[in-house]
């Protein structure tokens, strides 16, 4: 199983990035997939996750910011990020999730880099 991340990068404050996962496989087999993110110093924190029926979830932070679409198509995952901040500087990372008993199955993708400046 691989997810591939990519799309982060350098921009000042306000401006916008989509960052994209694709899974090597059928991005059916996951029940949720979202990205994390972890600045320096802070803990990884989930910032949006996108069921198989495409009901979406939101840290508080990143609300009405951030939104997170799926391409079945493609395998792919996206997150819009619009009206970047500073504090939104973090490695973000692709993660994908089975729900299983007695413990759900987690996969993670390299992550990649955003810097926002201000």
């Amino acid at each position: 199983v691989q997810l591939q991340a990519s799309g982060g990068g350098s921009v000042q404050a306000g401006g916008s990035l989509r960052p994209s996962c694709t899974v090597s496989i059928s991005i059916f087999d996951y029940e949720a997939m979202g990205w994390y993110r972890r600045a320096p110093g802070i803990q990884r924190e989930l910032v949006a996750a996108i069921t198989v029926d495409s009901s979406t979830d939101y840290a508080a932070s990143v609300k009405g910011r951030f939104t997170i679409s799926r391409d079945n198509a493609k395998n792919t995952v996206y997150l819009q990020m619009n009206s970047l901040k500073p504090e939104d500087t973090a490695v973000y990372y692709c993660h994908a999730q089975k729900y299983r008993v007695p413990s759900d199955y987690h996969y993670w993708g390299q992550g990649t880099e955003v810097t926002v400046s201000s």
